[in-house]
């Protein structure tokens, strides 16, 4: 293969079957490091047909990789060479280090055994190094890389480019690749167990088929959304498969869903319940994103499936659209807790809002529990020296105070609870209808709403009452706030082409814990009662 005198070509030759070797270690299935074996016999020592036979769990050899001809490669692929044929051609061969080489000499005895082999013709060699089409070179590969280990197959090499026998620097490059070719084999059978893959493989063809045909109709044509996912690696999770009717329910095209994982398609808010739910047998109803932008619910029902050489597993998900149920459930749960003329908050709604900001024990005074930390860590309190007693005053609420009554506001912010009563609805109801009534009650509703900020809560309690969620007021904001949202009901409501005014008395109240919400409540409702009785009736209906 090359002129032993010439120091760089070897260094060439050993740069080649670096890079070969390094091809090896980065081949990621059995197939593929076979396959890397065969071209990297082709690609980085010279040769121009490589055949890599691997020993099956039975002991034969099979004809698992083969390069640099097609034709050859079409027809031996697949084949296989009973052990003792292959033993005879070891045992016979010359030895060339742990390299076998028979000669064309002597070849022709192995003409009838049922080794799979190309057959070549060619004229005598002209001289003594010279290659013949005839001549067979092999170099077994071991587990333990040493003649005594368990063999696990043989390459067989042909036609060196240069046209002669290789010499004693290129034998011992093939012998190196043939002892690295091993480890990577052996490596990559672990992972895949690729012997008992080929013997299920070759017993189980016809079903398997019939199998896959049975499998891929009843993929495609399931009248709810279908999909294979990877499952594990770097690429888990990533679609590898959609059925139309899933393709249809996102509205996006098979080619674009390869690119996507469920991870990548479901709704920021649900990404904790898909990752909970993307083992085997999980279950999730989630939302998933239309190529619209819009998100559709779904029901996700994951099952896990291996392929026929039980090598990588798959996860299988199907899809069920309940969209439908969805909505029917959140319009159930909305009228539950809305009032169905105003679409507010209603009175259950409300208390319970108001409820989740209270614990029955009261403030007394002492700070919470986030203020107490706060306070020992600018003291510089040590907590890795000391433990914390937990007792009723500290847990981890931060309990709910109320601004100081008194003139002067002491900046203390509170949830304040705005009680508010209609001034002559009534009379609208009696004269008008309650038609009218209800028109003056949803346009009251809208004002009011227009009129808080984002978070706060204006729910209807029934009848003409509405109430006021304010979280983080003083007293002075709250007393502000009053006055707008009374001053935003005063203007006339047209309904029906008639104008008709009414006015609004509200009690602030203040919720702080300790108290329960009927209590705040009532308390809001007697500040109200007072500030009614304490204006005239005709400014009262002024507003």
């Amino acid at each position: 293969m090359e002129t032993e005198s010439e120091p760089y070509v070897r260094l060439a030759t050993l740069r080649q079957l670096h890079q070969v070797v390094a091809e090896l270690n980065t081949a990621r299935s059995l197939a593929d490091t076979l396959q890397t074996v065969a071209d990297g016999v082709v690609n980085g020592l010279g040769y121009e047909l490589a055949c890599v036979n691997l020993v099956r769990p039975d002991g034969d050899l099979v004809v698992a990789a083969f390069a640099g001809n097609p034709a050859a490669e079409a027809l031996i692929t697949g084949r296989v060479g009973s052990r003792d044929a292959w033993e005879r051609r070891l045992a016979m061969g010359e030895a060339w280090g742990a390299l076998r080489f028979i000669s064309y000499t002597e070849g022709w005895v192995l003409d009838d055994d049922d080794v799979p082999q190309w057959y070549t013709e060619g004229p005598e060699p002209r001289f003594e190094d010279e290659w013949h089409p005839a001549d067979r070179l092999f170099a077994p590969m071991y587990a333990t890389g040493a003649a005594g280990g368990e063999l696990l197959g043989v390459i067989s090499v042909d036609r060196p480019r240069n046209g002669r026998r290789p010499g004693a620097w290129g034998r011992e490059a093939l012998q190196m690749y043939a002892f690295q070719a091993a480890i990577a084999i052996s490596n990559a059978r672990l992972r895949a167990n690729m012997q008992r893959a080929l013997v299920r493989l070759e017993r189980e063809q016809q079903a398997l088929r019939a199998s896959e045909e049975s499998f891929r109709q009843a993929f495609e044509y399931a009248p709810s959304g279908m999909a294979i996912a990877e499952m594990g690696g770097d690429q888990h999770g990533r679609l590898l498969r959609t059925n139309d009717a899933l393709c249809r329910l996102l509205g996006r095209p098979a080619s674009a869903m390869r690119r996507y994982s469920f991870s990548d398609l479901v709704h920021p808010e649900d990404i904790g319940t898909l990752l909970r739910t993307s083992a085997e047998g999980g279950r999730a109803e989630l939302r998933l994103a239309r190529r619209d932008g819009t998100y559709v619910w779904v029901s996700l029902r994951n099952s896990v499936v291996a392929d026929a050489a039980d090598g990588p597993r798959f996860l299988l998900t199907h899809v069920e659209d309940i969209e439908e149920r969805k909505r029917r459930e959140l319009q159930l749960a909305h009228r539950a807790s809305h009032d169905s003329l105003t679409g507010l908050p209603n009175s259950a709604e409300l208390r319970a809002r108001l409820s989740s900001r209270l614990c029955r024990r009261p403030h007394a005074g002492r700070p919470s529990a986030v203020d107490s930390l706060d306070a020992a860590y600018e003291h510089g309190y040590d907590f890795g020296h000391a433990s914390l007693q937990h007792d009723e005053g500290f847990d981890h609420h931060v309990h709910t105070i109320a601004p100081e009554e008194g003139e002067v506001d002491d900046g203390t912010k509170g949830l304040a609870v705005l009680f508010c009563d209609l001034d002559g609805f009534k009379s609208i109801n009696d004269r008008f209808g309650h038609h009218t009534g209800d028109a003056v009650l949803i346009e009251v509703a809208r004002r009011l709403t227009s009129g808080v900020r984002d978070g706060d809560t204006v729910a209807r309690l029934g009848g003409d009452e509405f109430v006021v969620l304010a979280d983080r007021l003083g007293r002075a904001d709250a007393q502000d706030l009053a006055v707008r949202l009374r001053n935003a009901i005063i203007p006339p409501i047209r309904v029906d082409g008639r104008a008709v005014r009414v006015g609004a008395s509200f009690g602030i109240g203040w919720a702080h814990c300790g108290m329960s919400a009927d209590e705040v409540l009532h308390s809001a409702d007697q500040r109200m009662y007072v500030e009614k009785r304490s204006r005239a009736k005709q400014q009262r209906r002024a507003g």
